[in-house]
């Protein structure tokens, strides 16, 4: 009986390896977690990048709009900022929401890269991302004229995807 206490403990971690190991072969990790789409947009106040008191973001989506996480510290993000400037260019509204960064950098990376957005909000503690379903930057959730999140995109995105979530969203 003592030799079966004494090998319960291994017993346990053999287990719990056992366990991982499973989840890890047959998790892809290519799946984005899209647990907000169908959602309403959250309802979150925000400052605006020269700060001041919060605004809810919801007062800036004005019909079918784009609403892109992004940072100055993300590559990814400066990759895909020509492509929002095109959808910009085209009438696309575009909220931008700079997650987890430093008002000062943001100002930085859109004097350097360009300002694609026609609102602009700082979510420097990232609360705002942990109720859109942030996983990372960049990532563009298409809101529709309702206040629901309709599709979701993580990474960096091209003009040619954004439009064809907008129309998927019926946009």
């Amino acid at each position: 009986m003592k030799r079966l206490v004494a090998l319960a403990p291994v017993l346990a971690l053999t287990a719990l390896i056992a366990v991982f190991a499973g989840y890890a072969l047959h998790h892809d990790p290519r799946v984005i977690p899209r647990a907000t789409v169908g959602q309403p947009a959250p309802d979150v106040l925000l400052p605006g990048l020269a700060g001041g008191a919060p605004v809810a973001v919801r007062s800036a989506l004005k019909g079918p709009t784009l609403v892109n996480f992004f940072a100055s510290w993300c590559v990814p993000c400066a990759e895909e900022t020509p492509a929002l400037a095109a959808l910009k260019a085209e009438g696309v509204p575009i909220v931008g929401v700079a997650w987890k960064d430093d008002p000062a950098k943001i100002r930085d990376f859109l004097a350097r890269y360009g300002d694609p957005y026609s609102a602009l909000f700082v979510d420097r503690n990232g609360r705002a991302g942990i109720d859109f379903g942030v996983t990372g930057a960049p990532e563009t959730y298409v809101i529709g004229a309702d206040g629901r999140i309709l599709d979701k995109a993580a990474g960096a995105i091209t003009a040619a995807q954004a439009e064809g979530m907008l129309k998927r969203a019926g946009a």
